[in-house]
């Protein structure tokens, strides 16, 4: 990809930024809700120079890694049992989708009592809401598997474990790689929603900070940094499969 070919993506909301910039300036706009993104961006660097924003940053992090660990674990081995077994597919279907479309932040209630405040609470919803985009694609890349595989484990005399271990793990893993990505950003995303809502600590609570002491451009400023990390974990995540897996099982799948 040549220089201007990369320049390309970006001119467009620099545009955006620049036109609202000169709007907001020239009109004289005031508004508790919104920032001219020069004063976004001084926000953001004023965050940064003082540590809040990065401590805000390890703490969502945290909780949001730490569910996404449990979660996905929880997802994976389930995905797998599923898979391979038909029976317990079918016994567990009609609780797997009685359970799945609860939103997580629902169980709001349920775990603050459980819980109380602070990374425990947070981190049972993030893996709640994790365990089901990797158990569902899990569970279809293992049903998927070509049956002369299977036929091989069995010729072969594998145990179970071994037959997991050498032929399921391995001919799934672009797909299960594929659900962990997903349930990353979901992790992401549902830790700040659950700082928003309740919990005090991390990015999310630092918006309602930034919104209750009338500041959008720290509030802005805020939103801004979470929408860097997600892009910086995703960017992090896709590198990581092409390294494993080429070039073409990223391609394929935005094809």
């Amino acid at each position: 990809m040549t220089m201007p070919e990369r320049i390309k993506p970006v001119l467009l909301p620099l545009t955006a930024l620049l036109a609202f910039e000169a709007w907001m300036r020239l009109a004289g706009v005031q508004s508790d809700s919104l920032a001219p993104p020069s004063a976004i961006v001084l926000a953001l660097m004023g965050a940064l120079t003082d540590g809040s924003l990065l401590v805000a940053t390890r703490d969502t992090l945290a909780s949001a890694f730490a569910g996404f660990a449990l979660g996905g674990a929880i997802g994976l081995v389930l995905g797998i049992a599923l898979g391979l077994s038909h029976i317990f597919n079918r016994l567990m279907e009609v609780t797997i989708e009685a359970i799945r479309p609860i939103p997580s932040v629902a169980l709001l209630p349920i775990a603050l009592i459980a819980l109380g405040f602070g990374y425990r609470m947070e981190i049972a919803i993030v893996g709640f809401a994790c365990v089901w985009p990797v158990l569902i694609v899990t569970r279809a890349a293992v049903g998927s598997i070509e049956p002369r595989l299977i036929e091989v484990a069995r010729v072969l005399r594998l145990t179970q474990l071994d037959r997991i271990r050498k032929i399921v793990i391995p001919a799934a893993l672009p797909r299960i790689f594929l659900a962990f990505r997903l349930a990353a950003g979901i992790a992401l995303i549902v830790a700040v929603t659950v700082e928003i809502a309740i919990n005090p600590l991390g990015l999310g609570a630092g918006i309602m900070t930034a919104q209750q002491a009338l500041r959008p451009d720290l509030m802005l400023a805020y939103l801004v940094w979470i929408g860097v990390t997600g892009f910086a974990l995703n960017t992090a995540l896709m590198a990581a499969q092409r390294s494993l897996f080429g070039r073409a099982a990223v391609m394929g799948e935005q094809a």
